[in-house]
């Protein structure tokens, strides 16, 4: 797949502060790219150099194999769909989506094809006479998608696309996003702060901080392949056993060994990171094992309809673990508070990861 877009070395600072800190991206052929990350992460501040509203100091962009970065903001073949949708509310559907080829000379018979195109796309039919505070907001939105896709540009950029939204809708749009990403066949640059959004909808994620690529993978890459705890903490839930690095692993305090895959040191600080759906837990521990296991007192059970949520209070750590088990569960015939369990999960399962404070993680 060929890249459409690629960045070397892009760096952007307002006064002391430094947005962008060498960035170096590649985004491919009709892909779904999202950049994701916790505010103040630089998300948004690249996504503005990608439209032209800002100029990097450092470092060059390509799109197609061309300087981007000379070319003006209004002669890019890039479009941006804004948070806050920015429609006029003067003006009906049509002439909300055909208002950038009016200001491109489009006319005429044209014009009101590629309209008319772009609402159908949108599922907007019937809907072309109405203002915008006579939509929903899950309308107003796909208003301001085909209003972007109208004028057929080479890459898309969404500004937090769904932050308007409720639960509901936004899982609906997330689908629909998708679905016409492939429709179009448009490279999709979204900017989002929610890891499940950017989960479910990007092929590829760039997980930014302090102006930063942390790591960049597929979704799956990120969730079950974590490469530092910032990553392991951000994306999903997470357990993190503390404790020092080993030959077989990590040792916790009370000299209890678990093992999985990573290069932490021998004898330094290193966490091993299991997810809770990796967890299974049993009244007694199983014979002929060869899985991490540890045991914990439950203190909390929520159910969430086809698992429970359980969080166990474990001797040898100071957080609470979280194991999410199947309702029915083979292992436990019922959970209660007060109970002692054992949990277990195969090595295959975990990461150790260098240690790394909770202070030194920003908030998801």
């Amino acid at each position: 797949m060929s890249a459409v877009i690629e960045m070397h070395g892009v760096s952007k600072s307002f006064g002391a502060a430094r947005a962008l800190d060498s960035v170096s991206l590649t985004i491919r052929e009709n892909e779904f790219y999202a950049l994701l990350g916790p505010s103040g992460c630089g998300k948004t501040t690249l996504l503005r150099v990608l439209a032209g509203f800002e100029t990097p100091d450092e470092g060059d962009i390509a799109l197609d194999g061309k300087d981007l970065i000379a070319i003006r903001p209004n002669r890019r073949p890039v479009n941006m769909m804004f948070q806050s949708y920015a429609l006029f509310p003067h003006l009906n559907v049509f002439n909300n989506v055909a208002y950038g080829l009016r200001m491109d000379r489009v006319r005429g018979a044209a014009l009101e094809q590629r309209t008319r195109d772009a609402l159908a796309m949108v599922q907007l039919d019937g809907l072309e006479s109405r203002r915008p505070n006579q939509l929903s907001g899950g309308q107003r939105q796909r208003v301001a998608l085909a209003r972007a896709l109208v004028k057929r540009p080479r890459v898309l950029l969404l500004d937090e696309p769904l932050a308007a939204l409720d639960k509901k809708l936004r899982g609906e749009m997330q689908v629909e996003l998708k679905r016409l990403q492939h429709a179009v066949g448009i490279t999709f640059v979204v900017v989002t702060h929610d890891q499940e959004e950017a989960l479910e909808m990007a092929d590829r994620i760039a997980l930014m901080r302090d102006g930063r690529i942390e790591q960049e993978g597929t979704p799956e890459e990120l969730y079950e392949r974590p490469a530092s705890f910032f990553t392991a903490d951000f994306i999903g839930d997470m357990n993190f056993f503390a404790g020092i690095g080993c030959e077989e692993g990590l040792r916790l305090a009370g000299g209890t060994t678990l093992r999985g895959h990573g290069d932490a040191k021998a004898e330094s600080r290193a966490w091993l990171a299991v997810r809770p759906e990796k967890l299974a837990l049993y009244a007694q521990l199983p014979g002929n094992i060869e899985d991490n296991a540890v045991c914990g007192e439950v203190v909390d059970i929520s159910y969430s309809g086809h698992y429970l949520s359980v969080r166990l209070r474990v001797p040898e750590q100071d957080t609470l673990i979280l194991a999410k088990t199947a309702t029915a569960n083979p292992g436990v015939a019922r959970v209660e508070r007060g109970q002692t369990l054992w949990c277990l999960w195969p090595p295959s399962a975990s990461r150790i990861l260098p240690r790394e404070t909770q202070s030194e993680v920003q908030d998801k």
